[in-house]
């Protein structure tokens, strides 16, 4: 599996025999270039463990189950809503709360509690700029997030998921640092962009299967029509919905 400390030390090690050998700088920069474009995408994506590793699915799994996720919430317009879908289909799921959104609305996230869903931690600003904090900036705003949020719930979260799945060393460091586990998905859904709503649902369920995390966003008329469908095709193959810490035999608090 590529990671950043093996990329890295192969490149350095390809410079430093490139140079040894007097050879073409052309070559040289060739590297320099392939380690960035690696480390690109490695970054943002986050299903290739490039920086730190998430959990991504449980593929191993016995449960004919599946984990729908939520990112960005919670909000008074749509979280609501989604709740009460998942409450008629007798469905789990695991709320990834932006802290001063679970600040904006105490009452909302105690819902999703009391209702046998888990949260986790989705940084405090979602910062369009996230990915260049610094270590100390980064573990800053997870802490903030955990501090709102056990003062509404009593909970200590231990699950963490990277804002617009974009990970780096500082936010490595910074989950290592605070004892976190990364949680990714290995469905995206796309359902933040223009694509139809149909077309978003095509997309999660061609090749859904037991064991998979899926990644929506409460924030979105567009994707509670998408969980609707959802949730009445997961009823008709009998797969269940189920929080990721269920899937994954996980603990999601201290």
């Amino acid at each position: 599996m590529l990671n950043f400390k093996t990329i890295s030390i192969v490149s350095c090690i390809a410079l430093l025999g490139l140079i040894i050998c007097n050879s073409s700088w052309i070559f040289m920069v060739l590297v320099v270039v392939i380690w960035f474009v690696i480390t690109g995408l490695g970054s943002g994506l986050i299903g290739w463990n490039y920086h730190l590793k998430s959990v991504l699915s449980n593929a191993e799994t016995s449960k004919n189950a599946v984990s729908i996720t939520f990112d960005d919430g919670p909000n008074t317009e749509f979280t609501p809503k989604v709740l009460s879908l998942l409450n008629q289909f007798n469905a789990k799921a695991t709320f990834f709360c932006i802290g001063k959104q679970a600040k904006n609305y105490p009452g909302i996230l105690k819902q999703i509690i009391a209702e046998g869903h888990t949260i986790g931690n989705h940084t405090f600003s979602h910062a369009n700029n996230f990915g260049f904090f610094s270590t100390k900036k980064v573990i800053s705003e997870l802490k903030k997030t955990n501090a709102v949020i056990e003062e509404i719930t009593g909970l200590k979260m231990k699950f963490y998921r990277p804002a617009f799945g974009v990970t780096n060393p500082n936010i490595a460091k910074a989950v290592k640092v605070l004892g976190l586990t990364s949680v990714g998905w290995n469905v995206r859904s796309l359902d933040t962009t223009s694509r139809s709503a149909e077309s978003v649902l095509n997309r999660i369920t061609k090749c859904l299967k037991a064991g998979d995390i899926i990644l929506l966003h409460d924030t979105s008329e567009k994707s509670l029509i998408v969980l609707e469908q959802l949730l009445l095709f997961l009823q008709k193959k009998n797969l269940a919905s189920v929080t990721v810490d269920a899937l994954c035999d996980l603990q999601p608090y201290e």
